[in-house]
């Protein structure tokens, strides 16, 4: 046989098939025996095919599609069985709804994903279509719609240091309030005006201040007003912003490994000595602290000196997970 490389290595062991189809003397028999021999060659060896759906399937999605309008989609495969929307929000943010559709479409439901602070659930039937969820995806997106105007705001206003690049599924935020001194909240996705989980990183002598004023003005806290707002007021503070600070003083290199993010971490451990507040990450300095031939370490704290003021100092190995919900509030204790 003359043909390509290609076809020559899927007919491997079935040239007398085609030899044989080929001396028929029904011409059009010939082609129509070759044709359906060749897709059963062509199934055998690509297993994966078998599941191709029914023309049915892909008339079903374009009908769909012309109902939605072709304007939303923002990416299709060449199966038609992944789907990208695109979708806006009521104060102009834009969003994608991913959809995996099954086989079986609109028998079986399809797979559905979005950047969402939320799990997404959809209502879906033997009778539902494209429009249809799409339309459920809209009303997920404007019960959304405050809790993204609390974070926009956040970030706008304020600097952050983590997440780095916040996503929309992102619901913590931890906002700068001056050298070394910073403030953690999570914000409730269902409840994004309450007073949120808080939790304060620094220092014991700067933390303290700022611990005491949570406490004793949280009942000032006015759902009403916005959640930024509401901290400058508990906290009795005003947040260092984009228009009058630079984040480079607030991005201070660790004191061990002299970089500022060590993987996905950054600095959140501080010297409590006034005299020196050096901030190091949690990872280098338990390495640190672990390495001295003075160091101790009872239940979850290490003792050791700092590696720069070398004043005796302690670090709590469970410091990540201190989140208390409100009305409490959390310090970070990392060195004193």
């Amino acid at each position: 046989m003359h043909c390509g490389w290609e076809l020559k290595h899927l007919l491997r062991g079935y040239e007398a098939i085609v030899k044989q189809v080929n001396q028929h003397p029904n011409k059009g028999l010939n082609e129509e025996v070759l044709r359906v021999s060749l897709q059963e060659v062509g199934l055998k060896s690509r297993p994966e095919c078998c599941s191709i759906p029914p023309p049915q399937y892909y008339a079903q999605i374009i009908s769909e599609m012309e109902t939605l309008g072709w304007d939303k989609m923002v990416h299709i495969d060449m199966e038609f069985q992944t789907l990208k929307l695109k979708a806006e929000d009521s104060s102009g943010r834009q969003h994608m709804l991913t959809v995996r559709l099954k086989a079986k479409h609109p028998a079986e439901a399809p797979e559905c994903s979005a950047d969402l602070p939320v799990p997404l659930s959809v209502t879906w039937t033997p009778q539902s279509t494209l429009e249809q969820l799409y339309s459920q995806f809209l009303l997920v997106l404007e019960y959304l719609t405050e809790f993204w105007d609390v974070l926009d705001e956040i970030d706008e206003k304020t600097w952050i240091l983590e997440p780095e690049n916040p996503s929309r599924s992102d619901t913590m935020r931890r906002i700068a309030i001056g050298n070394n001194l910073s403030i953690k909240v999570e914000v409730d996705p269902r409840h994004p005006k309450m007073l949120p989980e808080c939790c304060l990183l620094g220092a014991e002598h700067a933390v303290t201040p700022l611990r005491n004023k949570l406490n004793a003005n949280m009942h000032l806290w006015n759902p009403d007003s916005s959640v930024l707002h509401n901290l400058r007021d508990v906290l009795e503070i005003e947040f260092p912003s984009p228009a009058t600070h630079e984040k480079s003083g607030f991005s201070v290199e660790c004191g061990i490994c002299y970089s500022y993010r060590l993987e996905s971490a950054i600095p959140d451990q501080v010297c409590n000595d006034p005299r020196c507040g050096q901030p190091f990450h949690q990872a280098c300095l338990y390495e640190w602290l672990r390495a001295l031939p003075t160091c101790r370490q009872s239940f979850s704290v290490i003792f050791g000196e700092c590696p720069y003021c070398s004043k005796v100092t302690r670090l709590h190995l469970n410091t990540y997970s201190q989140y208390i919900s409100a009305p409490d509030c959390c310090t970070q204790q990392s060195l004193s």
